[in-house]
């Protein structure tokens, strides 16, 4: 018997969640700015949530299974306007990552091709549901996951382009990848890595000084060394409580570097110290078992590698942005979900959200 899919199956435990981490970014953004020359961006990540709350309802109203019809499509276009980018696009600080409409409106097109990536490897392996992944069927998938992922490193954008991967590699796992096909690739993977690292085709200087200064930061310490130390300081310093609101010494002195972004969590640490740090990441913890919970019940395989693909990119985010900040991994400028300012991450994640709640509230449908 068919049913209707409705707001009753709503999961309003995960938006709950959601909605209180929300709150602590807009609060932590507001006390991280206070005294800095970014005061009031706030407000605007306020409006960033409140659109975002809204795509997400939408989003949660268009059948899961009408997005993988259109996933060909979608990734065509996606694909295109990363070309587009390379072309056309705005540069700034080097960079040019955004397509500038009438208006003075830009539009970041790398940040939404990780949603379209995971529906497209989503319909890719349903298709290939109950046989062995052959070689064939692995490049495919890394055809797929390499096209924009180097049109985005081209940007240049390397963070963003990193958040790919974990999409590629959810999708090989669940997709029933071999364990001696899986040992082959890392193989592969570090050879490639350590081809492109000696010849310098795929990273820029700067790049390779980012990812080598986390390990010696006190090597430079002025220059590509200065974001790490800046953020260790902040959040040593706050210990056990923090040292309150409006109260830290790094953040308010401007001298942890876009404490709103990239940066976000070195300044609650400073602020709201080991307990305000560790509420957060229950929160992110709550919140990933919520989609886990989700990905289990949804009613078919599609659903399932939907919505496990948002979780890798959900996990892969925190853990780079959190291990940038403790000075365990280097700086990418990869933002913490739903705690880092910024339009582009907030929608792509309440989008993903909107994903989810549909899977979630047609998991009953026939």
């Amino acid at each position: 018997m068919t049913r209707f899919s409705s707001f009753r199956d709503f999961d309003w435990i995960l938006l709950g969640f959601v909605s209180l981490l929300s709150l602590v970014s807009v609060l932590e953004i507001r006390s991280a700015t206070a005294q800095t020359k970014f005061h009031g961006f706030d407000h605007k990540q306020i409006g960033f949530l409140l659109i975002g709350v809204v795509l997400m309802f939408f989003m949660s109203l268009i059948d899961y299974h009408r997005l993988i019809d259109i996933a060909r499509s979608a990734y065509m276009i996606s694909v295109a306007a990363l070309v587009a980018v390379l072309v056309i696009g705005t540069k700034h600080l080097g960079a040019r990552r955004w397509i500038k409409f009438p208006g003075g409106v830009h539009f970041q097109p790398s940040e939404w091709v990780k949603l379209v990536l995971i529906v497209m490897l989503a319909r890719y392996f349903w298709g290939m549901a109950g046989r062995e992944l052959s070689w064939r069927d692995v490049w495919k998938a890394f055809a797929l996951v390499c096209v924009p992922m180097l049109l985005v490193l081209k940007q240049p954008d390397l963070g963003t382009a990193l958040t790919y991967l974990p999409v590629l590699i959810m999708g090989l796992f669940l997709g029933g990848i071999r364990f001696k096909q899986a040992g082959i690739l890392i193989v592969g993977l570090l050879l490639v890595v350590g081809v492109a690292w000696n010849t310098g085709k795929l990273l820029k200087p700067y790049q390779k000084a980012r990812l080598t200064s986390f390990m010696n930061p006190d090597d430079d310490p002025k220059g590509s060394g200065y974001q790490i130390r800046q953020s260790l300081i902040a959040v040593g310093s706050g210990g056990v409580w923090g040292k309150g609101a409006n109260h830290g010494t790094q953040t308010q002195g401007d001298f942890l570097p876009i404490p709103y972004t990239d940066f976000i969590f070195a300044a609650l640490c400073e602020e709201h110290g080991f307990i305000g740090a560790l509420g957060v990441l229950l929160l992110y913890f709550l919140i990933l078992m919520r989609l886990i919970q989700n990905a289990q019940t949804a009613s078919d395989l599609p659903g399932t590698l939907i919505i496990m693909g948002i979780v890798a990119v959900i996990v892969f985010q925190i853990a780079v942005n959190i291990g940038m900040v403790l000075g365990l991994m280097p700086v990418t400028g990869i933002p913490l979900p739903l705690l880092s300012y910024g339009g582009s991450s907030i929608l792509f994640t309440f989008l993903s959200l909107g994903i989810v709640m549909n899977i979630r509230m047609r998991r009953f449908v026939n």
